[in-house]
């Protein structure tokens, strides 16, 4: 399978994020890219108030990226915003295209770092897979990726890759922690995982998490097989599905769990 991963940098402005989404699934398709991934956020940056932007997901940004979807003939999944009680938003991953209607609400909120974002946002309750041509692929969002119970479930649920969103926060020591927890979700649960974040903007840090780049696909047995820098780039790249079963024969990590002890 044939994916994309789309690491650029989106601004507050719906409208203006939504074109940068149709040109770069445009270039994807030209790939030919089956699946084409945009970071968290992609609707409109963190460091935006949330709820006033907000849509549900038969809103009019959502119905953009049908179209884009439906006119490229790709699978698009992308971040974004949806109301939730409370005058809250979900952190919310819309996966859409031929064959494809699925979102994703953030189970894990990133209230790290000096930063809260359980203020703004609702935690969503449950995981979400898609099927793509007969291959199921899970989705995460950003923090997520701290969490391993997450990306075994989308294993133990038939996923044999991981489409991970992220909108990353700058600081000390980050982007080695970034490149540390996507290898070990993938080996921990022998998947494919694409991890697509916000591209570096450029200046200091603010307060809300912006994006490190550094985009990568790493295979079932954990090693890096593409990678990109900080600024703002397109992947391609082929998943063989076929390796992670012959990856789980060798390294037997979830036949051998012994979850009943820790229950």
């Amino acid at each position: 399978m044939r994916i994309a991963l789309s690491q650029l940098t989106t601004g507050p402005d719906p409208g203006k994020n939504l074109r940068l989404l149709e040109e770069w699934t445009h270039r994807a398709a030209a790939d030919g890219a089956r699946v084409v991934v945009f970071p968290e956020a992609s609707m409109a940056c963190f460091g935006t108030p949330l709820a006033p932007l907000a849509e549900p997901l038969d809103g009019p940004w959502t119905e953009g990226v049908r179209r884009i979807a439906r006119d490229t003939g790709t699978v698009v999944v992308a971040g974004m915003f949806t109301p939730a009680p409370g005058g809250r938003v979900a952190n919310t991953l819309l996966a859409t295209g031929p064959g494809v209607e699925a979102s994703y609400d953030k189970i894990h909120l990133y209230d790290a770092f000096g930063y809260r974002e359980s203020d703004s946002v609702a935690a969503g309750s449950a995981p979400t897979l898609i099927d793509v041509d007969g291959v199921r692929l899970g989705l995460a969002t950003c923090y997520d990726v701290r969490f391993p119970e997450l990306f075994r479930a989308h294993a133990d649920a038939g996923a044999v890759g991981t489409l991970l969103a992220a909108s990353w926060g700058a600081g000390p020591g980050k982007v080695e922690q970034w490149e540390l927890l996507v290898r070990a979700r993938a080996l921990d649960a022998t998947v494919w995982l694409a991890a697509v974040g916000q591209a570096e903007p450029g200046g200091e840090p603010g307060a809300a998490p912006t994006g490190i780049g550094h985009s990568r696909v790493v295979g079932p047995d954990g090693t890096v097989r593409h990678a990109l820098g900080a600024e703002p780039d397109l992947l391609v790249a082929d998943l063989d599905v076929d390796e992670v079963a012959a990856v789980r024969q060798k390294t037997s990590v979830l036949a051998n769990r012994r979850p009943e002890l820790w229950r």
